[in-house]
């Protein structure tokens, strides 16, 4: 079997991770979220959450991941000392991934077919326009099918390539030139007129318009933003030298994460108070509302809107990317190990796999009547049940597994890298994820199903 990569430098280990929790979710879904429920309050009880949520909850993948060196399935069995039940919270993991995979990579392809008609002036029109170029577009029988499989396969060229020179290397290009681009367009949207209303919405905080159901949404949102129940974490974390500082590496990534998600606010209110739309509409936030936002706001200067778009449908596909590398790796890795193949045999198994998945859940949009799944389409099935489902519940049984059946010495060891990192932190990790992980992700559940 072929020798196991492993990342070449600290810097290329926090690029990677932070890209695998860096996503369209932070540029679309963040905003999107922040401006359902009430702007700067909803920021500051998420940062609260990423702080007893998410960094706990990547610590124990980490751990799980660097203790075990391994792909995520052996990793857990490995630190359950063999236990084969615990196995499955690993394969729940690598299934998850590859299933989101392929649904991602038609909203991935949707942004390339954006970028390629910006770069054309394909968007130019009013907003019955616009709407009609989107519906147009998603439901033709071939066209995003191509798109989702191109961005499979670019995908899968870089993870051929290993950890060092393919993810390593396209993590250090694609998170500098995302954050560029990000930095760019936030620049252009808050210089433009009562662009400030927008910045006051987004950094001004409105308590009165805290309630229990903001709560659990920006719960939720810490949640899935940095990629909990994937086994994307522990994946990565396999690949990270026996010195590193887990904790310090996640609370960096923790913050890169969270201060993309606050620039793409900073990149969308502004604009959209600036022509008088208020950035709450959902899944055709970017694909309907934006490109009008954009032609709006930069009326007077045409090339300038001409360029943000193209900018900001190059950073989603960026975005998207960095993720998508994430989620191929842990198949990838998955295959390579359990089933003995060569590095690029296995990636082009799950390569096929997340096209066909791509490419049914693109027909399902309406190219073609009756690929659904208990009255949904296959492309909404797949994002609930990974949403709604398998990420939770596989967070949540790490949690159990890491707080409740992991000999706790060795935790003590992974988590102070032997003794040789401060200990200060390890009661609060310890009691984090005992007790406050479970109870928040139980929440999450209940919260989804309705419950409360």
């Amino acid at each position: 079997m072929e020798k196991r990569g492993s990342f070449g430098t600290r810097l290329g280990i926090i690029l990677a991770t932070a890209g695998s929790a860096v996503g369209l979710g932070n540029v679309w879904r963040f905003p999107f979220m922040t401006g359902q429920n009430g702007g700067a309050s909803f920021i500051l009880v998420y940062l609260l959450f990423v702080l007893l949520l998410g960094i706990p909850g990547m610590l124990s993948e980490f751990i799980i991941g660097r203790h075990s060196q391994a792909n995520a399935a052996r990793a857990y069995g490995h630190m359950a000392g063999g236990k084969r039940l615990w196995r499955l919270v690993g394969m729940l993991g690598i299934l998850t991934s590859t299933v989101i995979l392929g649904f991602y990579a038609v909203v991935a392809g949707w942004c390339l077919q954006y970028l390629l008609a910006s770069l054309m002036g394909s968007l130019n029109g009013d907003v019955a326009y616009v709407h009609d170029y989107f519906i147009s577009f998603s439901s033709h029988p071939w066209k995003p099918c191509v798109w989702a499989v191109l961005f499979v396969l670019i995908t899968h060229f870089v993870i051929v390539r290993g950890v060092q020179k393919g993810i390593e290397r396209a993590s250090k290009l694609l998170m500098p030139l995302l954050f560029v681009l990000l930095v760019t367009i936030v620049v252009a949207s808050c210089l433009l007129p009562g662009a400030i209303d927008g910045i006051e919405f987004l950094l001004k905080p409105d308590f009165t318009k805290l309630n229990h159901s903001t709560l659990l949404e920006a719960l939720g949102q810490a949640f899935f933003s940095l990629s909990l129940g994937t086994c994307c974490l522990c994946t990565y974390a396999s690949y990270f030298s026996r010195d590193t500082n887990l904790l310090k590496s996640a609370t960096q990534i923790a913050l890169i994460d969270t201060g993309i998600a606050i620039l793409a606010g900073l990149m969308i209110f502004p604009a959209a108070f600036s022509v008088g739309v208020k950035p709450d509409s959902g899944p055709s936030l970017i694909f309907i509302t934006l490109p009008n936002v954009f032609q709006q706001a930069f009326g007077a200067m045409p090339v300038v809107g001409y360029v943000i778009g193209i900018l900001f449908y190059a950073l989603l596909v960026f975005a998207a990317l960095t993720s998508t590398i994430s989620m191929h790796e842990i198949g990838t890795a998955f295959f390579t190990e359990e089933l003995r193949q060569p590095r690029r045999r296995a990636a082009w198994v799950l390569t096929l796999v997340c096209s066909v998945i791509a490419v049914f859940c693109s027909l399902s949009m309406g190219a073609v009547d009756g690929i659904s799944l208990f009255g949904l389409s296959l492309m909404d099935f797949c994002d609930y049940i990974t949403a709604q489902v398998m990420l939770p519940l596989g967070a949540f049984l790490t949690s159990l597994f890491v707080g409740w059946f992991v000999d706790q010495k060795l935790l003590f060891d992974e988590f102070t890298n032997q003794g040789t990192v401060s200990v200060s932190f390890f009661r609060a990790y310890q009691f984090a994820v005992r007790f406050i992980v479970p109870f928040c992700i139980l929440l999450i559940f209940l919260h989804q199903f309705g419950v409360i």
